[in-house]
């Protein structure tokens, strides 16, 4: 199994991430219709924190 995932290559990788940001963006997507106070509530806590972080 080691050979199989040392064979993969980075195109195989970008290939595969991408498959899956896809389908979490999807995911998030139906929970924020499904659940459109949640998803306010989860966007002005990340504002919140965006503008109080200090970098």
């Amino acid at each position: 199994m080691a050979d199989a995932t040392a064979m993969e290559t980075s195109a195989d990788r970008r290939r595969r991430r991408e498959r899956f940001l896809r389908a979490l963006n999807k995911a998030r997507a139906v929970r924020n219709q499904v659940r459109p106070r949640q998803a306010r509530a989860a966007r002005m806590r990340r504002a919140i924190h965006l503008r109080t972080f200090s970098w």
